[in-house]
Protein backbone atom coordinates (compact mmCIF):
# COMPACT_ATOMS: atom_id res chain seq x y z
CA UNK A 1 0.00 0.00 0.00
CA UNK A 2 2.79 2.33 0.84
CA UNK A 3 4.40 1.66 -2.55
CA UNK A 4 1.14 2.25 -4.24
CA UNK A 5 0.57 5.40 -2.28
CA UNK A 6 4.09 6.53 -3.08
CA UNK A 7 3.56 5.85 -6.74
CA UNK A 8 0.31 7.78 -6.67
CA UNK A 9 2.04 10.74 -5.09
CA UNK A 10 4.77 10.74 -7.70
CA UNK A 11 2.20 10.58 -10.45
CA UNK A 12 0.32 13.57 -9.03
CA UNK A 13 3.55 15.55 -8.78
CA UNK A 14 4.48 14.64 -12.32
CA UNK A 15 1.09 15.69 -13.58
CA UNK A 16 1.34 18.99 -11.73
CA UNK A 17 4.79 19.65 -13.16
CA UNK A 18 3.57 18.82 -16.64
CA UNK A 19 0.50 20.99 -16.14
CA UNK A 20 2.61 23.97 -15.09
CA UNK A 21 4.98 23.40 -18.00
CA UNK A 22 2.06 23.20 -20.43
CA UNK A 23 0.49 26.37 -19.07
CA UNK A 24 3.82 28.18 -19.27
CA UNK A 25 4.43 27.04 -22.82
CA UNK A 26 0.88 28.05 -23.72
CA UNK A 27 1.43 31.53 -22.30
CA UNK A 28 4.72 31.84 -24.15
CA UNK A 29 3.12 30.73 -27.40
CA UNK A 30 0.13 33.06 -27.02
CA UNK A 31 2.11 36.20 -26.22
CA UNK A 32 4.19 36.23 -29.44
CA UNK A 33 1.10 35.33 -31.49
CA UNK A 34 -0.77 38.29 -30.09
CA UNK A 35 2.19 40.58 -30.67
CA UNK A 36 2.42 39.33 -34.24
CA UNK A 37 -1.24 39.89 -35.11
CA UNK A 38 -1.33 41.77 -38.42
CA UNK A 39 -2.02 45.48 -38.65
CA UNK A 40 -5.23 45.66 -40.66
CA UNK A 41 -5.62 48.50 -43.16
CA UNK A 42 -9.18 48.83 -44.43
CA UNK A 43 -10.78 50.57 -47.40
CA UNK A 44 -13.45 50.34 -50.05
CA UNK A 45 -12.36 50.46 -53.66
CA UNK A 46 -14.13 50.83 -57.00
CA UNK A 47 -13.34 47.48 -58.61
CA UNK A 48 -16.44 47.39 -60.79
CA UNK A 49 -18.58 50.18 -62.23
CA UNK A 50 -17.76 53.50 -63.86
CA UNK A 51 -14.44 54.32 -62.18
CA UNK A 52 -13.16 50.74 -61.79
CA UNK A 53 -10.35 51.25 -64.35
CA UNK A 54 -8.80 53.71 -61.89
CA UNK A 55 -9.75 51.84 -58.73
CA UNK A 56 -8.03 48.67 -59.94
CA UNK A 57 -4.81 50.61 -60.41
CA UNK A 58 -4.97 51.89 -56.85
CA UNK A 59 -5.60 48.43 -55.43
CA UNK A 60 -2.49 47.10 -57.17
CA UNK A 61 -0.49 50.06 -55.83
CA UNK A 62 -1.64 49.38 -52.26
CA UNK A 63 -0.83 45.69 -52.66
CA UNK A 64 2.68 46.58 -53.84
CA UNK A 65 3.08 48.87 -50.82
CA UNK A 66 1.86 46.12 -48.48
CA UNK A 67 4.28 43.61 -49.98
CA UNK A 68 7.19 46.06 -49.79
CA UNK A 69 6.46 46.82 -46.13
CA UNK A 70 6.06 43.16 -45.19
CA UNK A 71 9.26 42.20 -46.99
CA UNK A 72 11.07 44.60 -44.66
CA UNK A 73 9.53 43.11 -41.52
CA UNK A 74 6.18 44.88 -41.46
CA UNK A 75 5.25 47.74 -39.15
CA UNK A 76 6.25 47.55 -35.49
CA UNK A 77 7.18 43.92 -36.06
CA UNK A 78 3.71 43.11 -37.40
CA UNK A 79 2.74 42.22 -40.95
CA UNK A 80 0.33 44.49 -42.82
CA UNK A 81 -2.96 43.02 -44.03
CA UNK A 82 -5.30 44.79 -46.47
CA UNK A 83 -9.03 44.40 -45.83
CA UNK A 84 -11.15 45.79 -48.64
CA UNK A 85 -14.49 45.51 -50.45
CA UNK A 86 -15.71 46.53 -53.89
CA UNK A 87 -17.98 49.56 -53.59
CA UNK A 88 -18.98 49.08 -57.26
CA UNK A 89 -18.40 52.82 -57.94
CA UNK A 90 -21.64 53.38 -56.05
CA UNK A 91 -21.65 55.96 -53.22
CA UNK A 92 -24.64 54.24 -51.59
CA UNK A 93 -22.51 51.18 -50.85
CA UNK A 94 -19.75 53.03 -49.05
CA UNK A 95 -21.18 53.77 -45.56
CA UNK A 96 -22.08 50.12 -45.00
CA UNK A 97 -18.63 49.00 -46.07
CA UNK A 98 -16.94 51.35 -43.60
CA UNK A 99 -19.28 50.26 -40.83
CA UNK A 100 -18.25 46.67 -41.50
CA UNK A 101 -14.55 47.52 -41.68
CA UNK A 102 -14.64 49.30 -38.33
CA UNK A 103 -17.16 47.27 -36.33
CA UNK A 104 -16.87 43.75 -37.75
CA UNK A 105 -13.40 43.50 -39.27
CA UNK A 106 -11.96 45.75 -36.55
CA UNK A 107 -9.36 47.27 -38.86
CA UNK A 108 -6.62 49.31 -37.21
CA UNK A 109 -6.14 51.90 -39.94
CA UNK A 110 -7.93 53.32 -42.97
CA UNK A 111 -7.03 54.67 -46.39
CA UNK A 112 -9.40 55.91 -49.06
CA UNK A 113 -11.90 55.46 -50.41
CA UNK A 114 -11.09 56.43 -53.99
CA UNK A 115 -12.91 59.32 -55.68
CA UNK A 116 -14.88 62.25 -54.32
CA UNK A 117 -18.22 60.49 -54.78
CA UNK A 118 -17.15 57.67 -52.48
CA UNK A 119 -15.11 59.58 -49.89
CA UNK A 120 -17.96 61.98 -49.07
CA UNK A 121 -20.42 59.30 -47.87
CA UNK A 122 -17.67 57.52 -45.94
CA UNK A 123 -16.84 60.57 -43.85
CA UNK A 124 -19.75 60.49 -41.34
CA UNK A 125 -18.85 56.90 -40.43
CA UNK A 126 -15.13 57.69 -40.15
CA UNK A 127 -15.80 60.79 -38.06
CA UNK A 128 -18.20 58.90 -35.82
CA UNK A 129 -15.51 56.35 -35.03
CA UNK A 130 -12.79 59.02 -34.68
CA UNK A 131 -10.59 57.35 -37.27
CA UNK A 132 -7.93 58.84 -39.51
CA UNK A 133 -7.96 58.39 -43.28
CA UNK A 134 -6.09 59.53 -46.36
CA UNK A 135 -8.64 60.01 -49.14
CA UNK A 136 -7.51 58.98 -52.62
CA UNK A 137 -7.93 61.67 -55.28
CA UNK A 138 -11.01 63.23 -53.76
CA UNK A 139 -11.81 66.88 -54.32
CA UNK A 140 -12.79 69.44 -51.68
CA UNK A 141 -14.05 66.92 -49.10
CA UNK A 142 -13.01 68.76 -45.96
CA UNK A 143 -14.50 72.08 -46.97
CA UNK A 144 -17.72 70.47 -45.73
CA UNK A 145 -16.57 68.35 -42.78
CA UNK A 146 -13.59 70.28 -41.34
CA UNK A 147 -12.39 67.02 -39.79
CA UNK A 148 -8.81 67.21 -38.41
CA UNK A 149 -8.10 63.53 -39.05
CA UNK A 150 -8.77 63.63 -42.81
CA UNK A 151 -5.98 64.06 -45.37
CA UNK A 152 -6.24 64.33 -49.13
CA UNK A 153 -3.99 62.48 -51.54
CA UNK A 154 -4.48 64.89 -54.41
CA UNK A 155 -2.16 67.83 -55.19
CA UNK A 156 -4.87 70.48 -55.13
CA UNK A 157 -3.16 72.76 -52.60
CA UNK A 158 -4.69 75.53 -50.52
CA UNK A 159 -7.00 76.72 -53.32
CA UNK A 160 -8.71 73.34 -53.31
CA UNK A 161 -11.37 72.99 -55.98
CA UNK A 162 -10.12 75.98 -57.96
CA UNK A 163 -6.82 74.24 -58.71
CA UNK A 164 -8.64 71.73 -60.95
CA UNK A 165 -9.34 74.49 -63.47
CA UNK A 166 -6.88 77.29 -62.61
CA UNK A 167 -4.41 76.36 -65.34
CA UNK A 168 -7.11 76.01 -67.99
CA UNK A 169 -8.36 79.56 -67.52
CA UNK A 170 -4.87 80.99 -66.99
CA UNK A 171 -3.81 79.57 -70.36
CA UNK A 172 -6.98 80.89 -72.03
CA UNK A 173 -6.47 84.37 -70.56
CA UNK A 174 -2.99 84.60 -72.15
CA UNK A 175 -4.16 83.98 -75.73
CA UNK A 176 -4.29 86.82 -78.25
CA UNK A 177 -6.89 87.91 -78.92
CA UNK A 178 -8.19 86.78 -75.56
CA UNK A 179 -11.35 84.64 -75.72
CA UNK A 180 -14.31 86.14 -73.87
CA UNK A 181 -17.04 83.55 -73.27
CA UNK A 182 -17.12 80.06 -71.76
CA UNK A 183 -19.47 77.07 -71.57
CA UNK A 184 -19.27 74.65 -68.65
CA UNK A 185 -20.72 71.16 -68.86
CA UNK A 186 -20.46 68.60 -66.07
CA UNK A 187 -21.82 65.32 -64.80
CA UNK A 188 -24.43 65.67 -62.06
CA UNK A 189 -22.26 63.95 -59.43
CA UNK A 190 -20.09 65.07 -56.52
CA UNK A 191 -16.66 65.40 -58.15
CA UNK A 192 -17.83 66.89 -61.43
CA UNK A 193 -20.15 69.40 -59.75
CA UNK A 194 -17.37 70.48 -57.40
CA UNK A 195 -14.90 70.87 -60.28
CA UNK A 196 -17.49 72.85 -62.26
CA UNK A 197 -18.01 75.16 -59.29
CA UNK A 198 -14.29 75.85 -59.20
CA UNK A 199 -14.33 76.48 -62.95
CA UNK A 200 -17.03 79.12 -62.56
CA UNK A 201 -14.98 80.86 -59.89
CA UNK A 202 -11.88 80.84 -62.11
CA UNK A 203 -13.83 82.02 -65.13
CA UNK A 204 -14.88 85.08 -63.13
CA UNK A 205 -11.35 85.56 -61.78
CA UNK A 206 -9.86 85.67 -65.28
CA UNK A 207 -12.59 87.83 -66.79
CA UNK A 208 -14.64 85.31 -68.76
CA UNK A 209 -18.41 85.39 -69.13
CA UNK A 210 -20.17 82.08 -68.54
CA UNK A 211 -22.89 81.88 -71.20
CA UNK A 212 -23.73 78.19 -70.81
CA UNK A 213 -23.69 76.09 -67.63
CA UNK A 214 -25.44 72.73 -67.61
CA UNK A 215 -25.04 69.32 -66.00
CA UNK A 216 -26.19 65.93 -67.27
CA UNK A 217 -27.19 62.75 -65.37
CA UNK A 218 -24.33 60.22 -65.04
CA UNK A 219 -26.17 57.45 -66.98
CA UNK A 220 -26.27 59.66 -70.11
CA UNK A 221 -25.03 57.84 -73.21
CA UNK A 222 -26.01 60.09 -76.10
CA UNK A 223 -24.07 63.35 -75.83
CA UNK A 224 -24.84 64.76 -79.28
CA UNK A 225 -27.81 66.85 -78.05
CA UNK A 226 -25.66 68.30 -75.26
CA UNK A 227 -22.81 69.18 -77.61
CA UNK A 228 -25.23 70.71 -80.13
CA UNK A 229 -26.71 72.88 -77.38
CA UNK A 230 -23.23 74.09 -76.43
CA UNK A 231 -22.40 74.72 -80.08
CA UNK A 232 -25.58 76.77 -80.47
CA UNK A 233 -24.57 78.94 -77.51
CA UNK A 234 -21.30 79.60 -79.39
CA UNK A 235 -18.86 80.07 -76.47
CA UNK A 236 -15.21 80.78 -77.19
CA UNK A 237 -13.98 78.06 -74.85
CA UNK A 238 -15.53 74.93 -73.34
CA UNK A 239 -14.71 73.45 -69.93
CA UNK A 240 -15.80 69.84 -69.27
CA UNK A 241 -15.93 68.00 -65.92
CA UNK A 242 -16.59 64.33 -66.69
CA UNK A 243 -16.03 60.71 -65.68
CA UNK A 244 -14.54 57.95 -67.89
CA UNK A 245 -17.66 56.72 -69.72
CA UNK A 246 -19.06 60.20 -70.42
CA UNK A 247 -15.63 61.54 -71.40
CA UNK A 248 -15.55 59.09 -74.29
CA UNK A 249 -19.11 60.01 -75.29
CA UNK A 250 -18.41 63.74 -75.20
CA UNK A 251 -15.20 63.50 -77.25
CA UNK A 252 -16.94 61.41 -79.90
CA UNK A 253 -19.96 63.75 -80.00
CA UNK A 254 -17.69 66.78 -80.50
CA UNK A 255 -16.22 65.19 -83.62
CA UNK A 256 -19.54 63.87 -84.87
CA UNK A 257 -20.98 67.39 -84.74
CA UNK A 258 -17.80 68.94 -86.17
CA UNK A 259 -17.60 71.36 -83.26
CA UNK A 260 -14.47 73.50 -82.97
CA UNK A 261 -14.45 76.00 -80.10
CA UNK A 262 -11.25 78.00 -79.63
CA UNK A 263 -10.26 75.91 -76.60
CA UNK A 264 -11.59 72.64 -75.24
CA UNK A 265 -10.79 70.55 -72.17
CA UNK A 266 -11.01 70.55 -68.39
CA UNK A 267 -11.15 67.83 -65.74
CA UNK A 268 -11.94 64.98 -68.11
CA UNK A 269 -11.05 62.07 -65.85
CA UNK A 270 -11.45 59.49 -68.58
CA UNK A 271 -8.51 60.99 -70.46
CA UNK A 272 -6.19 60.10 -67.57
CA UNK A 273 -6.59 56.40 -68.43
CA UNK A 274 -4.15 55.12 -71.05
CA UNK A 275 -6.52 52.49 -72.55
CA UNK A 276 -9.12 55.20 -73.21
CA UNK A 277 -6.43 57.40 -74.71
CA UNK A 278 -5.43 54.59 -77.06
CA UNK A 279 -9.10 54.00 -77.91
CA UNK A 280 -9.79 57.64 -78.81
CA UNK A 281 -6.43 58.31 -80.48
CA UNK A 282 -6.34 61.40 -82.74
CA UNK A 283 -9.83 62.43 -81.60
CA UNK A 284 -8.13 63.87 -78.51
CA UNK A 285 -5.77 66.18 -80.38
CA UNK A 286 -6.08 69.75 -79.12
CA UNK A 287 -7.87 68.87 -75.87
CA UNK A 288 -6.28 70.41 -72.77
CA UNK A 289 -6.68 68.43 -69.55
CA UNK A 290 -5.83 68.66 -65.89
CA UNK A 291 -3.31 66.08 -64.70
CA UNK A 292 -2.21 65.36 -61.15
CA UNK A 293 0.78 63.28 -62.24
CA UNK A 294 2.73 62.99 -65.48
CA UNK A 295 5.79 61.14 -66.86
CA UNK A 296 7.64 64.45 -67.15
CA UNK A 297 11.29 64.37 -65.99
CA UNK A 298 10.43 66.76 -63.13
CA UNK A 299 8.10 64.08 -61.69
CA UNK A 300 10.70 61.32 -61.41
CA UNK A 301 10.69 61.08 -57.60
CA UNK A 302 12.65 58.72 -55.35
CA UNK A 303 11.49 55.13 -55.66
CA UNK A 304 8.88 55.87 -58.32
CA UNK A 305 10.37 53.84 -61.16
CA UNK A 306 10.62 50.68 -59.08
CA UNK A 307 6.97 50.96 -58.06
CA UNK A 308 5.80 51.64 -61.62
CA UNK A 309 7.88 48.73 -62.94
CA UNK A 310 6.27 46.34 -60.45
CA UNK A 311 2.86 47.80 -61.24
CA UNK A 312 3.45 47.14 -64.95
CA UNK A 313 4.12 43.47 -64.21
CA UNK A 314 1.01 43.05 -62.06
CA UNK A 315 -1.25 45.03 -64.38
CA UNK A 316 -0.27 42.96 -67.41
CA UNK A 317 -3.25 41.10 -68.81
CA UNK A 318 -5.80 42.87 -66.59
CA UNK A 319 -7.05 45.23 -69.30
CA UNK A 320 -6.21 48.31 -67.24
CA UNK A 321 -3.74 51.16 -67.65
CA UNK A 322 -0.32 49.58 -68.25
CA UNK A 323 1.59 52.61 -66.93
CA UNK A 324 -0.41 53.84 -63.94
CA UNK A 325 1.03 57.37 -63.89
CA UNK A 326 -2.18 59.13 -62.87
CA UNK A 327 -3.14 56.95 -59.90
CA UNK A 328 -0.49 54.49 -58.73
CA UNK A 329 1.95 57.03 -57.20
CA UNK A 330 -0.76 58.53 -54.98
CA UNK A 331 -2.07 55.24 -53.60
CA UNK A 332 1.45 53.98 -52.86
CA UNK A 333 2.37 57.33 -51.30
CA UNK A 334 -0.69 57.16 -49.04
CA UNK A 335 0.67 53.89 -47.74
CA UNK A 336 4.11 55.38 -47.23
CA UNK A 337 2.69 58.26 -45.20
CA UNK A 338 0.58 55.95 -43.06
CA UNK A 339 3.55 53.63 -42.46
CA UNK A 340 5.86 56.43 -41.37
CA UNK A 341 3.24 57.82 -39.00
CA UNK A 342 2.71 54.38 -37.42
CA UNK A 343 6.43 53.81 -36.95
CA UNK A 344 7.12 57.26 -35.56
CA UNK A 345 4.16 57.23 -33.13
CA UNK A 346 4.94 53.60 -32.25
CA UNK A 347 1.37 52.44 -32.49
CA UNK A 348 -1.98 52.58 -34.25
CA UNK A 349 -3.57 55.34 -32.19
CA UNK A 350 -5.45 57.20 -34.91
CA UNK A 351 -5.38 60.59 -33.17
CA UNK A 352 -1.61 60.41 -32.71
CA UNK A 353 -1.16 59.30 -36.31
CA UNK A 354 -3.22 62.28 -37.52
CA UNK A 355 -1.15 64.63 -35.36
CA UNK A 356 2.07 63.30 -36.87
CA UNK A 357 0.78 63.56 -40.44
CA UNK A 358 -0.34 67.16 -39.88
CA UNK A 359 3.04 68.25 -38.55
CA UNK A 360 5.54 66.55 -40.89
CA UNK A 361 6.68 66.55 -44.50
CA UNK A 362 6.88 63.21 -46.30
CA UNK A 363 9.26 62.08 -49.02
CA UNK A 364 7.23 59.72 -51.22
CA UNK A 365 7.12 58.23 -54.70
CA UNK A 366 4.63 61.01 -55.51
CA UNK A 367 7.13 63.66 -54.38
CA UNK A 368 7.53 65.66 -51.20
CA UNK A 369 4.17 66.10 -49.49
CA UNK A 370 3.21 68.39 -46.64
CA UNK A 371 -0.39 68.88 -45.58
CA UNK A 372 -1.97 72.22 -44.79
CA UNK A 373 -5.46 73.51 -44.18
CA UNK A 374 -8.30 70.99 -44.18
CA UNK A 375 -5.82 68.18 -44.80
CA UNK A 376 -5.12 69.36 -48.35
CA UNK A 377 -1.60 69.66 -49.73
CA UNK A 378 0.15 72.78 -48.50
CA UNK A 379 1.15 73.60 -52.10
CA UNK A 380 -0.62 72.86 -55.35
CA UNK A 381 1.10 70.77 -57.99
CA UNK A 382 -1.60 70.46 -60.61
CA UNK A 383 -0.52 70.65 -64.23
CA UNK A 384 -2.36 71.07 -67.54
CA UNK A 385 -1.34 69.14 -70.63
CA UNK A 386 -2.48 69.21 -74.25
CA UNK A 387 -2.87 66.27 -76.62
CA UNK A 388 -0.76 66.91 -79.70
CA UNK A 389 -0.05 64.81 -82.80
CA UNK A 390 -1.61 61.72 -81.25
CA UNK A 391 -1.42 58.65 -83.48
CA UNK A 392 -4.11 55.98 -83.85
CA UNK A 393 -3.82 52.63 -82.05
CA UNK A 394 -0.53 53.38 -80.31
CA UNK A 395 -0.54 52.70 -76.58
CA UNK A 396 3.18 53.24 -76.10
CA UNK A 397 3.07 56.87 -77.30
CA UNK A 398 1.79 57.82 -73.82
CA UNK A 399 4.78 56.41 -71.95
CA UNK A 400 6.30 59.92 -72.02
CA UNK A 401 5.03 63.44 -72.66
CA UNK A 402 5.84 63.70 -76.38
CA UNK A 403 2.17 63.51 -77.42
CA UNK A 404 0.76 64.97 -74.19
CA UNK A 405 3.18 67.75 -73.22
CA UNK A 406 2.73 69.70 -70.02
CA UNK A 407 1.85 73.26 -71.07
CA UNK A 408 1.22 74.82 -67.63
CA UNK A 409 2.75 75.86 -65.29
CA UNK A 410 6.01 76.90 -66.88
CA UNK A 411 8.25 75.17 -64.30
CA UNK A 412 6.86 71.76 -65.33
CA UNK A 413 6.29 72.50 -69.03
CA UNK A 414 7.56 70.02 -71.61
CA UNK A 415 5.97 71.67 -74.65
CA UNK A 416 4.14 74.71 -76.02
CA UNK A 417 0.38 75.24 -76.02
CA UNK A 418 -1.26 75.26 -79.47
CA UNK A 419 -4.14 77.71 -79.99
CA UNK A 420 -6.81 77.67 -81.26
CA UNK A 421 -8.16 74.15 -80.81
CA UNK A 422 -8.75 73.74 -84.55
CA UNK A 423 -5.01 74.15 -85.21
CA UNK A 424 -4.09 71.62 -82.54
CA UNK A 425 -6.55 69.09 -84.03
CA UNK A 426 -4.50 68.81 -87.22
Amino acid sequence: MSFGTKTFGMGTLARRILGVAFALSLCLSIAPAQAADPIKVGFSMALTGAVAPNGKQMLIALEIWRDDVNAKGGLLGRQVELVYYDDQSNPANVPGIYQKLLKVDNVDLLVGPYATNMVAPAMPVIIGQKKTTIGLLALGINQHFKYPQYFSMVPAGPDGIKSFSEGFFKIASEQKPKPKTVAIISADAEFAKTAAGGAKANAEKYGFKVIYDQSYPPPTQNFSPIVRAVKAADPDIVFVASYPPDTVGIVRAIHETDYKPKMLGGTMIGLLATPLRAQLGPLMNGITIMESFTPAPTFNFTGLQAVLAEYGKRAHGQKIDPFGYGFVPFAYAAGQILAEAVMQTKGVDNAKIAGYIRSHEFDTVAGKIKFGKDGEWAQSRMVFSQFQNVEPNNLMQFKDTKHLPVVWPEKYATGKFIYPYADAMK
